[in-house]
């Protein structure tokens, strides 16, 4: 088994003046496998919403369990409402399916093609076509590199610009030497999908004519983080909370004032505090520690952070915050959507009176929700994710 796994990121636009999305995006992980589905559900509105959902859940489900893409498009045909005004029932799918992070399987049905990017640059892979239940569907096997990157990519991308900026949309060539152009490897899923999504909203002036969605996956080496937050509820848990956190492989976030005195300690080495004149940021100055790798204040940085996580699950907005800023919820932000693919969190269960207070901006009151939320945040972004309590 190699040390790879896959990153997915994904983002969508409305059509102009629609509340629901016609695209969805459907991601199961089971064992040794992922299937992610991009469906475009006829039309726009509540109607492609549904059609698009209920095909993505289909296939996604179906294909995650070894059948074929035969019983798939059958079951679909036999499962989607008929649309009155047009007579026909379907939406467009695209279906990646990788299997031990080793080949991937590319299932294409009328949506723009797969753009596959290795090395940063495009790569045109083999294809065979074949007809099923009259429909054209589009098949590929590659063997897996570590930094490919797949776009998949609704029409609404190709259509960006239509009757504005560009005569003919926004070509699918033209797309693929825009991703060479801003590609980094050091990029996410998620980073690449904002960067192409947004293109799309300036060529819509934004005002989106149709649904437009962008799902990356990029497959990439596994790297362990691990994050302590808060005492021990025993206090003659420290010796065992300390050894365990640093014997973790990666690296390793301490939270908390407390928390850092007792790495210190436990390190024998000084306790460095930041410089609190001058501060620009509202999130607590940090500290450091040899021996870690990052030390910052407790509850308000991962608070700042988890609000970080519920915005990059979404829109991704406030990207230009975390992205470049160096204060710590910042610097944990970058570590933990970035870097991180298994986290490891260690988190104490002692009472800080401090955080009873009742006069305080935040719940203080409630570090273990806080906790629980972030966890949940970073599984939705696909993390591996380990709490341990103490």
């Amino acid at each position: 088994m190699n040390n790879l796994c896959a990153d997915v990121g994904y983002v969508s636009l409305n059509k102009f003046g629609e509340q629901l999305c016609g695209d969805h995006i459907e991601t199961v992980l089971k064992d040794d496998m992922t299937v992610i589905v991009l469906a475009d559900g006829l039309g726009s509105g509540v109607k492609a919403n549904i059609l698009s959902t209920l095909t993505a859940k289909i296939i996604s489900t179906m294909m995650a369990n070894d059948l074929s893409v035969e019983e798939c498009v059958s079951a679909i045909a036999a499962t989607l409402p008929i649309c009155k005004v047009r007579e026909i029932a379907y939406s467009t799918f695209t279906i990646l399916r990788v299997v031990e992070n080793e080949e991937i399987e590319i299932i294409q049905y009328d949506n723009p093609h797969v753009i596959l990017l290795r090395e940063g640059k495009n790569y045109d892979y083999s294809k065979t076509s074949e007809e099923i239940d009259g429909k054209t569907i589009y098949k590929s096997k590659i063997r897996l590199q570590e930094d490919d990157t797949f776009l998949m990519i609704s029409d609404g991308a190709v259509h960006a610009g239509v009757g504005r900026d560009l005569n003919f949309g926004w070509l699918r060539k033209d797309i693929i030497q825009f991703m060479e152009a801003v590609y980094r490897e050091e990029y996410t899923a998620k980073t690449l999908s904002s960067i192409l999504i947004e293109q799309c909203r300036v060529l819509y002036a934004e005002e989106p004519g149709d649904d437009t969605t962008v799902c990356a996956l990029k497959i990439r080496e596994r790297k362990p983080m691990n994050l302590l937050i808060g005492p021990p509820a025993d206090p003659q848990d420290v010796s065992k909370m300390m050894s365990l956190f640093f014997a973790r492989q990666g690296q390793h976030i301490v939270c908390g004032g407390t928390t850092s005195a007792l790495a210190a300690e436990y390190l024998q080495k000084p306790l460095l505090v930041g410089d609190l004149t001058g501060l620009e940021s509202d999130i607590p100055p940090m500290a450091a520690i040899e021996g870690a790798d990052l030390v910052t204040e407790g509850i308000i940085t991962v608070n700042r952070v988890l609000e970080y996580a519920k915005d990059y699950l979404q829109e991704n907005k406030r990207y230009h915050e975390w992205g470049r800023n160096q204060d710590g919820a910042s610097r944990i932000a970058r570590m933990l959507f970035e870097e991180a693919t298994d986290i490891n969190f260690f988190v104490g269960k002692a009472v800080n009176p401090a955080h009873q207070n009742p006069n305080l901006p935040i719940g203080f009151n409630i570090k273990m929700k806080l906790i629980d939320e972030l966890a949940e945040c970073l599984k939705q972004m696909g993390k591996k994710i380990r709490v341990s309590y103490f």
